[in-house]
């Protein structure tokens, strides 16, 4: 049995820069290599057929892409949601099903959205958006979430048949689900068109569902969104999506977390930056001056002839890793330098003074705005009397 976590690219035997055909017929390849069906009774080739199932789907959607790229198997496992971690190969049949019509194999249904043998298939897996503030990613929070979603119909049971009657058999297929068709010298199994691979078809309907064994609901599920989380991030919440037809198991539901921008902090990962600014005096003699952390206002020491555009960076004032560990980033603050734009006459003064004990030039404040100009166009120089 494989226990080792491969990279996905080399599960594939593709290059990262591969295409998502590329991707998609390395999968098929692999897929028809280590198909149950052709390797019965064994177990590393249903492992194998397993792990080429889950680097397929992670590597055929951009976005799980995007982020196994950036984060490796941690990006889309767990809280950051993604890799399927498939539980036996009638979930990948589901999942696949599209795209090895005509192969001969059992892949479950086409057009039926993946039917397994039986007439069960599992629910679409649905999408959605929450957008939190900066201080709650940094702490974690909890939401509720409204959705929509195909519930089991109550009425049927999920058969889509009228109480006291049941689905019959499919007259096309003979209620296998699936048929032959002959092409010259070849016999190809597809999905039976009529009961779309269930093997069953609804003689008296449901009036409530009308047929379908699912009905349209609202429902509200709580989401808790762990701190440190990112923009980008995304939480699967597991048997949260459409209900399966025919008594299938349940899809998932994909929760794309955004993260507000923040007026005191910008953030780099687990970094934040936060520009302070402060006072000529405070930089050229230091200062202790409060900034604010996302934890609450804290001390920070400036030293002596900070300039601007300086960095200091505390350790552990940052965002928490949202994977865990109890690692914390930090926080970056830059000096800005503060010049006002009004002066006392007290300010102006000893401010002139300065200026004179560091032999600077300085704009006169006595001379009128048409002695300025008189003085540009006569090219004097002089001082002033």
């Amino acid at each position: 049995m494989m226990t080792e976590q491969r990279c996905y690219y080399e599960v594939l035997g593709v290059v990262r820069t591969a295409s998502g055909e590329e991707i998609k017929k390395a999968y098929k390849k692999l897929a028809i290599k280590y198909h149950p069906d052709r390797n019965p009774d064994n177990e590393e080739a249903v492992a194998a057929f397993k792990e080429a199932s889950e680097a397929f789907e992670v590597l055929s959607n951009e976005d799980k892409r995007a982020r196994y790229d950036r984060f490796g198997h941690s990006g889309v496992k767990g809280s950051g949601g993604g890799g399927a971690g498939f539980g036996d190969v009638n979930d990948i049949f589901s999942a696949f099903g599209d795209i090895f019509e005509g192969f001969g194999f059992n892949f479950g249904g086409g057009s039926g959205g993946g039917r397994r043998r039986g007439g069960a298939s599992k629910g679409a897996s649905l999408q959605t958006t929450i957008s939190i503030e900066l201080p709650e990613a940094y702490s974690g929070c909890r939401r509720e979430l409204h959705i929509s979603r195909h519930e089991t119909c109550q009425t049927c049971a999920g058969s889509g048949s009228k109480p006291g009657s049941s689905p019959i058999s499919c007259s096309t297929c003979g209620g296998h689900g699936q048929v032959i068709q002959s092409q010259g010298f070849f016999r190809v199994q597809t999905t039976c068109p009529t009961c779309r691979g269930a093997g069953k078809t609804v003689k008296d309907p449901c009036q409530e569902c009308r047929g379908g064994g699912r009905v349209m609901a609202d429902v509200v599920r709580e989401v808790v969104i762990p701190s440190g989380i990112d923009s980008g991030m995304q939480l699967c919440l597991r048997g949260e999506g459409e209900a399966g037809a025919g008594g299938g198991p349940r899809g998932d539901l994909y929760v794309d977390i955004e993260v507000k921008r923040h007026p005191l902090f910008d953030r780099d990962g687990s970094d934040l930056m936060c520009r302070v600014p402060i006072t000529f005096s405070q930089a050229a003699l230091g200062a202790e001056i409060e900034i604010p952390t996302l934890a609450g206002p804290e001390t920070m020491k400036v030293k002596p002839g900070t300039q601007p555009g300086d960095v200091t960076r505390l350790k552990a004032r940052g965002m928490p890793d949202p994977r865990g560990g109890g690692r914390i980033g930090d926080l970056l603050v830059e000096i800005q330098v503060d010049v006002p734009k009004k002066l006392s006459p007290e300010q102006e003064d000893l401010l002139r003074q300065l200026a004179e004990l560091d032999h600077k030039d300085v704009t006169p404040h006595r001379k009128s705005f048409f002695d300025q100009v008189k003085q540009f166009f006569s090219g004097d120089e002089s001082e002033e009397k």
